[in-house]
């Protein structure tokens, strides 16, 4: 049996608390790749971008994973050599995971530098296909941590492989079984530290589409709080004798129109029957219509008022966010950050932190100074994470 790939979609945000997206992508069925930058300015971006076009050519004919070493490899050179030459460019690197879909033998081959991640989903089982090359993953093997400890630690953005940092990399390869029905999945660490396997794989298994499931996943990350950029590539193979999927609804043309009574001429007739019978309707509605307009502008109006108080409440009782109060602290905030005239607040300080706002890293300090709006629970972790890092238990 042939496969056939049948859909697949792409998506990539910013996310909530970044200014610039540095990950990259790659489509052209059948080779599909994610690379996350890292790096000052935009040198981050410049290295995931390099990595990704590094695809952009007629691959040679050679097995599937001698491809994908020889053109990792030749990416980090030249990400290397980038950055040795420029000095705005010193220390940009990238992760990279890339597959190449061999539909013949029903086979996907996977190339991985760091800390993105390949899965498949079969049978609404979701794999990960792929090992972090990160700090916390080693200490995780090592036995150092627990799953659980590993899920949440605060270093597990730190990698120890990556494309560029050295002229040389290993690139770990694999080839994997596939399989009509499995779906696979490409992310950059953005949706991982923000949504578990588990949540991953119900959200793909629901999902009707693959365009549906990227937006999905995408949306429901930002909402967990959309620390970091935000890339997903998805795609779903089928049996290549399996018939594509028809158009939703149908339209009657030519013959199908004529076997149903509908030839050019009975369709002119009905159509300059139904244009009479609606000018008659428009001449005896004209009055009522005038009428309508204007109780349809009151009521709209009350609408918008009603709708702006609404806002204001619900605001004020789901909407949080971190800011600084009167005494300089980081504070954690309920409603929006507005003050309306009279000096009347939309907003109520619910917890104040012994931790100064100036002493933070520029980094942090955005993050509070920026009065992003937030769940609770998101909120509450952000300002947690804030007094872990500056050593507060």
């Amino acid at each position: 049996m042939t496969l056939r790939i049948d859909d697949q979609a792409f998506r990539t945000d910013t996310g909530r608390q970044r200014n610039a997206n540095e990950d990259s992508f790659f489509l052209r069925s059948p080779v599909f790749v994610v690379a996350d930058g890292m790096g000052g300015a935009q040198a981050g971006e410049v290295a995931s971008k390099a990595a990704a076009e590094s695809f952009d050519r007629e691959l040679p004919p050679a097995p599937p994973e001698r491809v994908l070493t020889e053109t990792i490899e030749a990416a980090n050179r030249t990400i290397h050599e980038r950055a040795r030459t420029d000095p705005d460019l010193t220390g940009m690197g990238t992760t990279t995971t890339a597959m190449i879909v061999d539909l013949e033998s029903e086979e996907v081959a996977i190339g991985h530098v760091g800390d993105s991640r390949a899965y498949r989903l079969r049978a609404g089982k979701l794999e990960r296909l792929t090992r972090d090359h990160s700090l916390v993953e080693e200490m995780r093997r090592k036995g150092q941590l627990t799953d659980a400890q590993a899920e949440d630690h605060p270093q597990r953005s730190i990698i120890t492989r990556a494309l560029g940092p050295e002229p040389e990399v290993k690139v770990d390869v694999q080839t994997v079984p596939a399989q009509a029905g499995d779906v696979f999945l490409i992310c950059s660490d953005g949706l991982t530290t923000m949504l578990g396997d588990d949540h991953i794989a119900r959200l793909l298994s629901r999902a009707s589409s693959m365009d549906t499931a990227v937006r999905a996943l995408v949306d429901e990350a930002n909402r967990a709080g959309g620390r970091d950029n935000i890339t997903v590539v998805a795609f779903r193979l089928v049996d290549a004798a399996a018939p594509a999927r028809e158009p939703e609804g149908a339209t009657l043309i030519g013959p199908s129109a004529e076997e149903a009574g509908l030839t050019a001429t009975e369709v002119r007739r009905r159509a300059a029957a139904e244009a009479a019978n609606k000018r008659r309707e428009d001449l005896a509605s004209k009055p009522k219509r005038r009428r309508l307009r204007t109780v349809a502008k009151v009521l709209a109006a009350l609408v918008v008022v009603t709708a702006v108080a609404f806002g204001a409440w619900y605001g004020n009782r789901q909407v949080w966010f971190l800011g600084t109060d009167s005494a300089g602290r980081v504070a954690l905030y309920r409603g929006l950050p507005y003050e309306l005239p009279f000096g009347v607040k939309l907003y109520q300080e619910r917890y104040a932190s012994p931790i100064q706002t100036h002493s933070l890293p520029p980094k942090r300090t955005d993050a509070v100074t920026g009065h992003d709006l937030r769940s609770r629970a998101d909120a509450v972790s952000l300002i947690e994470e804030i007094e872990k890092n500056q050593g507060i238990p």
